[in-house]
């Protein structure tokens, strides 16, 4: 987690933002870099001033934060994005941890949840809780299209590579995975990286979606 935690809020109602910045402002090691209306002016403002950490309103007129989030993530060493929404079970917000998000806020959470979770965002780890996940995962119920992708990706995979993918799914941390498998941490780790560039997921979260719509884990 780099010292201080360089943030880009972006939503189009200028008082959200200003309830964003006031609450993250009072963390001695965050710092609200810009503030965006737009997923136009959201994709701009990462390239000027590279935050760590982007909270992404989903729902915007012009350039949508969906839209913003996919131009984010194909970026280079590009910033840690979490969608907001005010709904936990948005599919804005599925189609947004599959373009690339580490995971979503409610605009509810409260503040010192806030902070907490920013911190775990710039840190490299999902943004999601269980049951989130359970309800999200539920809501892609029926689309044969994804799980046919998911059976075409993850086909090549061997037994044990199977079993890591299976443990991201049901949101296990690598020292989890490792006392399930029997495996060290570090072996843990090397298996998911390589498992990341062969299924072409930019994070653990992408590659637990992955898992779920090829059936690995039951909804």
């Amino acid at each position: 987690m780099p010292e201080t935690i360089r943030v880009l809020v972006v939503d189009d109602e200028p008082m959200v933002c200003a309830h964003l910045r006031t609450i993250l402002g009072s963390a001695p090691d965050i710092d609200v870099v810009d503030e965006a209306q737009d997923g136009a002016a959201a994709v701009e403002a990462v390239v000027r001033h590279r935050p760590d950490v982007v909270l992404m309103d989903l729902r915007m007129p012009g350039v949508d934060g969906l839209t913003a989030t996919e131009r984010i993530c194909r970026m280079p060493e590009h910033p840690s994005v979490v969608a907001l929404t005010t709904f936990d079970a948005d599919q804005y917000v599925l189609r947004a941890l599959r373009a690339g998000a580490v995971g979503f806020l409610v605009k509810s959470t409260p503040p010192h949840d806030l902070i907490g979770l920013v911190r775990v965002a710039a840190d490299g780890h999902t943004v999601l809780s269980e049951e989130a996940k359970r309800r999200l995962l539920a809501a892609t119920g029926g689309e044969q299209t994804a799980r046919e992708r998911a059976l075409r990706i993850t086909r090549d995979l061997t037994e044990r590579e199977t079993d890591v993918l299976t443990c991201l799914g049901r949101g296990m941390s690598n020292a989890q995975i490792a006392s399930r498998l029997h495996l060290s941490e570090a072996t843990v780790k090397s298996y998911v990286s390589r498992m990341l560039v062969k299924l072409d997921c930019e994070n653990r979260l992408q590659a637990g979606l992955l898992a779920y719509d090829a059936g690995l884990v039951p909804r």
